[in-house]
């Protein structure tokens, strides 16, 4: 059967976030996660349908995309379709092909996991190898030593803290009240946890997102930042020891995170709060 490149409508988001959440998987290299698509959702549950693809056969799901900006496609597969020939050729060719509506003209980015045959397959056309992330994880099923922090999950009306305390860890303006609450009400409200972190003081310091794909299943954390004015004094390790044990209290079997390589005190945080690092992914990229 022939195998069929949809953009979900946004009842049918529902269906590929469940699948999403039945592929994750603690003997999986990283790939993409529930998460993903919930941290996108700050942008409204239309934008997040309009970010996402699916391929098909015979109805059946085989592989998920999400657009992380106009060129970057961020993927996975099914764990049986791991090695399927003709779905690799299949995502391939969509993506290489801008009339396809996955990537446009020019320069454009895949992620995909290590080992699939569709990272393989680009590799064999001609994309090259692009930018280097570290994963990282941590297990679960032991406890969580205490982050010595005050922590506080975050409600409806008490965002301003939180998304202040990002706006400054990122340099960024775009994470509003607003794109807060988008996304706590969105379709995967129900898997987000924001944790604030405090001072002796009771000054916000740092601040980092969580999502459990469900029982017995790795949870992500995406993002995690400190505040610039606070930097420096172990408040990233803290707060991610918080986000390690609020995802063991939702009965995560892992928490996972993923960094750019090149971001070496990131890395050597998470590392500190007891992730471990796992094999870099490359992401394949085409220039023109």
């Amino acid at each position: 059967m022939a195998i069929t490149l949809t953009t979900p409508t946004v009842d049918e988001l529902g269906h590929v976030v469940r699948t999403l959440r039945d592929w994750q998987d603690d003997a999986s290299p990283m790939q993409l996660h529930p998460g993903d698509l919930g941290w996108y959702s700050r942008f409204g549950v239309d934008a997040l349908a309009g970010a996402v693809r699916t391929w098909r056969r015979s109805g059946r799901l085989l592989a998920i995309g999400l657009l992380d900006g106009a060129n970057v496609l961020r993927a996975t597969v099914a764990l049986e379709a791991w090695r399927d020939e003709e779905l690799a050729h299949q995502v391939v060719s969509d993506v290489s092909d801008p009339e396809r509506g996955v990537l446009p003209t020019g320069k454009a980015s895949v992620e995909a996991p290590n080992g699939t045959r569709v990272q393989d397959l680009l590799s064999d056309v001609g994309w090259s190898t692009d930018e280097s992330w570290t994963p990282l994880r941590r297990d679960l099923t032991k406890p969580v030593e205490p982050s010595g922090l005050r922590v506080e999950v975050i409600g409806l009306g008490e965002e301003s803290e939180f998304t202040a305390v990002h706006r400054s860890a990122w340099g960024s303006a775009q994470f509003t009240d607003e794109r807060w609450r988008a996304m706590a009400a969105g379709l995967l409200g129900p898997d987000v946890r924001c944790l604030i972190g405090r001072d002796a003081a009771g000054v916000a310091v740092a601040g980092v997102t969580v999502w459990s794909a469900g029982p017995g299943k790795p949870g992500l954390l995406e993002p995690m930042g400190v505040h610039a004015q606070h930097r420096g004094q172990g408040y990233g390790r803290a707060v991610c020891l918080a986000a390690a044990a609020e995802l063991q209290r939702s009965a995560s079997s892992s928490a996972l995170v993923c960094t750019p390589s090149s971001l070496g005190p990131a890395i050597a945080t998470y590392a500190s709060a007891g992730f471990q690092r796992l094999p870099e992914r490359r992401d394949r990229s085409r220039d023109a």
